[in-house]
């Protein structure tokens, strides 16, 4: 049974107890008005006679609901009394929703399809120094690692959620923060600045289970609730589920990563094969003896 004025955690109210806050309002308009234009993009390339993965657009697709699900559906209502509630949404906006948009590649959707004006206004973007601070990947992984650690052990937390405007900001700026960490570890999209080795891309990851599993453990050993309107049981329940979600999309991003490097790896294989192969034949048709090869080998 809930407390006394707490809503109930059940699934008539999951579905009934959506947000229409100005806010919540904003995020809907904003994401239809995105993925119309995406789909419309998409359906230009297409009519051009080139070929758009379906798989991007159902990331693309699916990163907007995780992003709608997060900050306008009933996970959103659930954060004012449980804290499972607020991990849910915390996963949505950082690990889930971010990751997907970066496959489905809006940028290069968005250079294929727009205007040479509004090209060139994008490329001066994407190859400003204010941009190339921003997306700095140190500063962007500090961010993204340890913003969650300042957050939730800290009074932030208590703040944000008694002053929801303050809430809507943070959101936004976890959201951004996310993007911007997700955008070279997914590496589809064209990346001018900070360019990082398949190496760089895994260990980003993998650093990222250790402090993950320390935050985690730090709210299950909590003894007081991570905010007042929590008790400490739904601070421990939150934190397991921040545990066992965090680690798990973790694991899941790092297969596309691992699987784009062995591609990469064959490529260069493959391209340094036959640059061995030309030489070969050019030496062989100019009569020049190849370093190495003898004539058993050839």
């Amino acid at each position: 049974m809930p407390e006394a004025g707490r809503l109930a955690f059940n699934a008539s109210n999951a579905f009934a107890r959506w947000e229409f806050t100005p806010f919540a309002l904003l995020v809907l308009v904003t994401v239809i008005a995105t993925g119309a234009w995406y789909l419309r993009a998409q359906w230009a390339v297409s009519l051009r006679g080139r070929r758009w993965s379906p798989k991007r657009t159902v990331s693309f697709i699916a990163g907007l609901v995780a992003i709608d699900l997060a900050l306008q559906s009933s996970v959103a209502t659930f954060t004012m009394d449980y804290f499972q509630a607020h991990v849910i949404q915390h996963l949505l906006l950082m690990v889930i929703g971010p990751p997907l948009l970066a496959m489905g590649a809006p940028m290069t959707l968005a250079l294929q399809t727009s205007s040479r004006s509004t090209k060139v206004r994008l490329l001066k973007i994407l190859n400003s120094r204010p941009f190339r601070l921003v997306t700095h990947p140190l500063p962007v992984w500090f961010l993204y690692y340890f913003s969650m650690f300042a957050f939730f052990l800290t009074v932030a937390l208590n703040v944000a959620m008694t002053h929801m405007w303050v809430m809507d900001l943070v959101n936004i700026a976890f959201f951004f923060a996310s993007t911007l960490f997700w955008w070279p570890i997914i590496a589809i999209d064209p990346i001018p600045h900070w360019q990082m080795s398949h190496g760089v891309r895994l260990t980003s990851l993998l650093i990222g289970v250790p402090l993950e599993s320390f935050l985690a453990l730090a709210l299950l050993s909590a003894t007081r609730p991570a905010a007042s309107m929590y008790s400490v049981a739904s601070t421990h329940s939150g934190a397991a589920i921040l545990w066992v979600g965090a680690e798990l999309f973790t694991f899941l991003a790092l297969i596309p990563v691992f699987i784009q490097w062995v591609r990469f790896e064959e490529r260069k294989g493959a391209r340094y094969d036959a640059q061995l192969d030309a030489e070969m034949l050019a030496a062989g048709g100019s009569g020049v003896a190849v370093p190495g090869l003898s004539a058993t080998d050839s």
